[in-house]
């Protein structure tokens, strides 16, 4: 398995212009073969001292795959080609993890 924590960091404002476009894009994303989770998060509120908070410009995809040949795919498939001209404009910054469990 793959674990995979994608941060997503948009122009000021624009979080929501790109979630809307990645929540538009999950169907497709969890039909593809080795899709075991791929979803969105934001920081919580009021979580304290123990947070170190992303910022109101940011999400993270958290995702698992069943394997590195299923993410390759992923990365590749043409939805995700379309999703990311479609967000591109909007973003500052994307750092990809990809992590093996150990």
């Amino acid at each position: 398995m793959i674990h995979v924590l994608a941060i997503i960091t948009t122009k000021p404002g624009m979080r929501e212009t790109v979630l809307e476009a990645f929540r538009a894009n999950v169907p497709a994303v969890h039909a593809e073969e080795g899709c075991i989770e791929y979803a969105a998060a934001i920081d919580t509120e009021g979580a304290g001292p123990v947070q170190t908070p992303f910022g109101p410009d940011s999400f993270v995809v958290v995702e698992r795959w069943a394997s590195l040949d299923a993410l390759k795919a992923h990365a590749a498939a043409p939805h995700m080609v379309a999703y990311g001209a479609k967000i591109k404009e909007h973003l500052v910054s994307r750092v990809i993890h990809v992590l093996s469990p150990v």
